[in-house]
């Protein structure tokens, strides 16, 4: 996509405090970014990101999990809100909640996690978990994976991973900020190869094609 083209409207979904959500906001800020974020979709009516999304004037729409029957009607929400403001993008930040991706938004929906996929994914590994189970294990490296979101927790072809050296001595907390640092490259950086067309789903595999 050039720069000469409409951009990119996102639908970034969270659960927790939005600093994904942020990150994006920046980067197009920045101009790093040909998008716009046309709204923000949160699983949990008292997280953070509700306050901060609001403070960046972010359209915000509340769709709590708890209130749905099952992940389908939920799901089915979650899409029909994207689709109403025209996001051809979804950006799953820290959403703890599972969905059903229709036809129309696969290979149309992108994850973000805190480990090196696919070692410690799945329900149940997000946050502070996935750190704390990665120096449990005695890893000697860690990162950030950004993947194309399938009907699976942390399942989906890999787009885009940074890796982050773990330290001798390192906390969840030492280790979430060196991975997050990382974070904050690898999002943007799949979006914009994402916008400017260059992602290709071949099986499990993305293929990344050279700039024009």
């Amino acid at each position: 996509m050039s720069d000469t083209q409409s951009p990119l409207r996102l639908a970034v979904c969270i659960s927790g405090g939005g600093t994904t959500m942020t990150n994006l906001h920046e980067a197009i800020g920045r101009g790093d970014l040909n998008a716009e974020i046309g709204i923000v979709i949160t699983s949990n009516n008292h997280c953070k990101g509700i306050t901060r999304g609001e403070a960046l004037g972010l359209p915000m729409r509340v769709l709590k999990r708890k209130s749905y029957d099952s992940v389908e009607a939920f799901s089915a929400d979650v899409f029909g809100a994207a689709r109403e403001t025209g996001c051809g993008l979804m950006c799953l930040g820290g959403f703890l909640s599972l969905l059903r991706i229709p036809v129309d938004f696969e290979g149309k929906v992108m994850n973000i996690h805190p480990g090196l996929l696919p070692s410690f994914g799945g329900k149940g590994f997000y946050g502070h978990h996935v750190h704390e189970a990665v120096l449990a294990a005695g890893c000697k490296v860690s990162g950030c994976t950004i993947h194309f979101a399938d009907n699976e927790y942390d399942n989906g072809p890999i787009i885009v991973q940074r890796t982050v050296p773990v330290e001798e001595g390192d906390t969840a907390d030492d280790l979430a900020a060196r991975v997050f640092a990382q974070e904050c490259i690898a999002y943007p950086e799949a979006v914009k190869l994402f916008a400017e067309g260059r992602l290709k789903i071949d099986g499990q595999v993305v293929r990344i094609a050279p700039p024009e």
